[in-house]
């Protein structure tokens, strides 16, 4: 008969102790409820970004902080998510740009067409002092605080079925698809092109029918869409950037204690910087733009010929954005404009 060795109570009681902690402190744990419309899956760059937070906080709150995620993809739309957030029903929600502008419109300064010339520069837009400022905005007009700017599908390109566009003047005529954005609506315009309002249900049989010439998404809504069956020219024009908003319930948030607070700060933008790069990895890999060169003519700008573009552009977009926010958007539209042109500045002086 095995005989096993003799256990002392002091040890036993170290155990029982240790195991008692652990239960308490997991019991008492806070919980932090993060929500995202996007597919839990590894092809997911949104999922990665959050997955990537929560083990951040996890590991550094050492039991004091807890982080679940719902992808819940189908159960709800933006708006609600948003109004969990508010209501404090759930602490935090990663929102897409188009649902955000809704209740912070002047996001849309952050959109001007052609500004950033490279993802760079967009990134040191978004993390830099006009970030900064944008999200004190934010948390002032409408209460949420941001935890960053995240990269939902990145830069959109033109693509069309006609001929190469290169220069402003080959865009001309054409019947680009957009959606019913005012600045992406003027910028067409202002292109001498004419924007055609779709719904994107319907935007591969516009195209494959003729009633939408061409139409300007990032990449993965290509791939997704197969628009390649149906469109024969790109051009990498880089004019508009798609962003998330991350924002947080802020009672929630300013009850934690200034050690949680930073944790959950840094693991969010470390996260953002993760998920940027997950994205930009996965659009550089045969599932990416060298799939899409097989199957379309692809043209990369100059940085001359986008100056060209930016000059036409901006003035209409401009004018969209003070029509609707008076001073207070002029004001905005040349600080954005100042934080481009440092951030292009600072991206030469790294090539020199």
């Amino acid at each position: 008969m095995l005989k096993f060795p003799k256990i002392s109570k002091a040890f036993f009681c170290l155990v029982a102790s240790a195991l008692l902690f652990a239960g308490n402190n997991a019991f008492s744990a806070e919980v932090l409820k993060l929500c995202h419309l996007k597919p839990h899956s590894f092809e997911s760059h949104t999922a990665q970004m959050a997955a990537v937070f929560k083990n951040l906080v996890e590991v550094q709150a050492r039991g004091e902080l807890r982080v679940e995620i719902d992808s819940s993809a189908n159960r709800m739309n933006e708006g609600e998510f948003m109004g969990q957030v508010k209501r404090g029903e759930i602490q935090s929600y990663i929102a897409s740009v188009y649902s955000f502008r809704r209740l912070y419109s002047l996001y849309d300064v952050m959109n001007l067409p052609f500004a950033y010339s490279t993802y760079a520069v967009a990134y040191d837009i978004f993390d830099g002092w006009f970030g900064v400022e944008m999200a004190e905005d934010i948390k002032k007009k409408t209460g949420f605080r941001v935890l960053g700017f995240g990269d939902y599908d990145g830069f959109f390109y033109i693509t069309n079925s006609k001929r190469p566009i290169r220069l402003p003047e080959d865009i001309k005529g054409l019947k680009i698809r957009t959606m019913n954005i005012p600045l992406h609506v003027e910028a067409i315009r202002a292109l001498g092109a004419e924007p055609v309002l779709t719904p994107w249900s319907e935007l591969y049989t516009a195209l494959q029918r003729g009633s939408a010439d061409g139409q300007m998404t990032p990449i993965y809504a290509i791939l997704i869409a197969k628009l390649y069956e149906v469109q024969k020219y790109m051009t990498l024009s880089n004019h508009l950037y798609s962003s998330y908003v991350w924002v947080i319930n802020d009672d929630w948030y300013r009850k934690l204690s200034s050690k949680l607070q930073e944790i959950v700060v840094v693991s969010a933008k470390t996260a953002i910087v993760a998920g940027r790069g997950i994205i930009r990895a996965t659009q550089a890999t045969e599932k990416g733009l060298s799939f899409i060169a097989e199957k379309m003519e692809i043209y990369s700008p100059t940085v001359e010929e986008l100056a060209r573009y930016r000059k036409i552009t901006i003035p209409a977009a401009r004018k969209v954005v003070e029509d609707r926010h008076g001073e207070e958007g002029a004001k905005w539209v040349d600080k954005f404009l100042r934080a481009i042109a440092e951030a292009e500045s600072k991206s030469k002086r790294l090539t020199k």
